[in-house]
């Protein structure tokens, strides 16, 4: 009974925490393999979790933005609307290659988050944006999990 549930919230946490912007798989993976899970296990787990937000930031930021911007987080939103281009010029460039290289690093500022930004301001159709954020989250899944792994196996 107790396995089962240290299971479930294992999943839940790693799954949880690679839906929150900043931390996405960075965190995610490292948690998931913290709280017992196999590093499989936890990218893929946090993988999943990390592509959830990313449809609605693709169907609904920039009227979320567009709203926002009337009230007293008007100057935050232009901030990361320059942010957003900034980080989306590889992809301006490259398109859907520069958009899977945004998302797969693995560093603050990169991730399903930001490319989802980038995708939804430089007009990419879902379409495309998403198989491509997909492989991007994929890769960078990859990376974190070899890195867990090799830290893991160092103590």
């Amino acid at each position: 009974m107790f396995a089962d549930e240290n299971l479930i919230h294992a999943v839940a946490l790693t799954f949880g925490t690679a839906m929150v912007p900043v931390l996405e798989l960075r965190g995610a993976i490292p948690v998931g393999v913290a709280t017992g899970l196999s590093p499989l296990a936890a990218c893929a787990i946090a993988v999943l979790g990390n592509m959830v937000p990313v449809p609605f930031i693709l169907l609904l930021i920039r009227r979320i933005f567009d709203w926002l911007r009337g009230t007293r987080f008007g100057p935050k939103i232009d901030w990361l609307e320059r942010r957003a281009h900034l980080k989306g010029r590889v992809v301006r460039k490259y398109r859907l290659p520069g958009l899977i290289i945004l998302v797969a690093i693995p560093l603050p500022g990169t991730g399903a988050w930001t490319g989802a930004l980038v995708a939804a301001l430089l007009d990419i159709r879902m379409r495309h944006a998403v198989p491509a954020i997909f492989l991007g989250v994929a890769i960078a899944g990859a990376i974190v999990t070899v890195l867990t792994y090799g830290v893991v196996q160092m103590f």
